[in-house]
């Protein structure tokens, strides 16, 4: 089967430009630039005139809550939702029930996968105090890493023995990805928060407990260990400004000139501290969103390198679980269906280039990872793409939202751009607002 995509413009690997990619079967057979035609036999043309062609994006951060959480979401109605949004390949987080932290987990997930995502996925390993011993058994060539909950109880994966951790960097040699919040300094600032506004505080409130220094100084553990044993570090989902302090810059073009690395959400991108009066807990995760300045400073550091990876942390509840405050609401959002549309929204604003863009959502999770044969449009490469189109708005009401928990904190909200269609392995898995649910999408190979 041969593919031609032709008419728009390519966005790839700090360039714009114009230009055809031919695609034969699964992989990109070729990328012809300029306004031509080229004359070859075709069985399906698609005509991207007025639209951008990027990679596919690349979320390595999300939580489909399958299995044994999936009245909230599973993988089949995340994966349509990726879809919808210009996402072809995930990460899948451990936190599920079963945890991801034994190797028969793991293999459940995949089985799972392999029935009903209908884009590309992977899975973390999760870690606990006492399974060390499974990292050797662990193929570093299905899986992008290790996760690792230092200082959330999220799923009662909370790791915060000393000697744990120290054991836990001294033996993974996959990335080991950290969820940083300091634990002790979050249940101290809970417990005064109650004494003075109650037993569930206000949400407005949750940037106060969840702190600005329960941030810094879990992460702040996690580069000291890190640098004491060599480890490869990925810090998920920064929040302040100081965190950054921890962060050297990396190049455009090389990602892994550190072993310690950094991600931001698109949700700690765009929003900000005073979006809870009106977004109340719809907002509310774990780190939570803080200042405009450290809104403002991720945002920076994400242009600089001190941040090199932009995800979602996807991560659905019922909404009937956001309801109360601090204590009672669930934290998290579901993201996913929106990311693109909402980074291409900074994109407008001039937050970021296009093109810095396609580094932070496709090729820097590909580099980071070392994804075999994703993340770039390059000869050769599985066709993963993108089609999106500028100055086209609409406004996202419920009917559009494939999520299973039928949600959004996006909702109401007018967009300038849209995903017109996307393609995972050269097929059309989205388009014009359908999804094609007959089609699997693969297993991701590392390395």
């Amino acid at each position: 089967m041969r593919t031609i995509i032709q008419g728009g413009t390519i966005v790839n690997e700090g360039k714009a430009f114009d230009g055809t990619i031919i695609i034969e079967d699964e992989k990109i057979k070729e990328i012809v630039t300029g306004n031509v035609n080229p004359e070859v036999s075709t069985d399906t043309v698609i005509d991207a005139s007025g639209c951008f062609v990027l990679p596919g994006v690349i979320d390595d951060h999300v939580h489909f809550r399958e299995p044994g959480l999936t009245e909230k979401a599973d993988i089949e109605s995340e994966s349509k939702a990726a879809a919808a949004g210009g996402v072809t390949t995930y990460f899948d987080m451990p936190n599920t029930v079963p945890q991801t932290t034994t190797l028969e987990a793991l293999e459940e997930k995949f089985r799972l996968a392999a029935g009903k995502s209908h884009v590309n996925y992977s899975f973390f390993f999760g870690a606990t105090n006492d399974n060390v011993a499974l990292f050797d058994q662990l193929d570093e060539h299905r899986i992008p890493g290790i996760k690792l909950f230092m200082g959330s109880s999220t799923g009662n994966m909370l790791v915060d023995r000393r000697a744990s951790l120290e054991r836990i960097f001294a033996s993974a040699r996959l990335p080991i990805m950290t969820h940083c919040e300091d634990t002790e300094i979050i249940n101290r600032n809970m417990a005064a928060a109650k004494q003075q506004y109650g037993e569930d505080p206000k949400v407005e409130h949750h940037p106060e407990i969840r702190s600005e220094e329960a941030c810094y100084e879990s992460t702040r553990l996690a580069v000291e260990l890190a640098k004491k044993y060599d480890a490869r570090l990925h810090v998920a989902h920064l929040t302040t400004a100081r965190e950054l302090e921890l962060f050297d810059k990396c190049s455009m073009f090389n990602v892994q000139c550190s072993m310690i690395t950094a991600e931001a959400t698109v949700s700690h991108l765009y929003f900000s501290d005073r979006d809870y009066a009106a977004l109340g807990t719809r907002i509310k995760c774990n780190p939570a969103i803080k200042t405009e300045r450290d809104r403002e400073a991720l945002q920076q550091a994400a242009n600089d390198g001190r941040i090199t990876v932009v995800g979602t942390d996807h991560a659905p509840h019922l909404l009937s679980q956001k309801e109360g405050g601090c204590a009672c609401a669930a934290s998290g959002m579901p993201m996913i269906q929106f990311s693109l549309v909402t980074m291409l929204e900074l994109v407008d604003k001039g937050v970021f280039s296009l093109e810095r863009l396609v580094e932070l959502m496709c090729h820097n999770p590909a580099r980071l990872f070392e994804v075999r044969q994703r993340g770039f449009i390059r000869e050769g490469y599985q066709a993963d793409l993108v089609l999106v189109r500028p100055h086209t708005s609409w406004v996202c009401t419920k009917d559009v939202i494939l999520s299973k928990c039928g949600w959004s904190p996006m909702e109401g909200h007018m967009f300038l751009w849209r995903v017109e269609q996307t393609l995972c392995n050269g097929h059309t898995v989205y388009r014009n607002g359908e999804v094609d649910t007959d089609y699997i999408g693969q297993p991701v190979m590392f390395r």
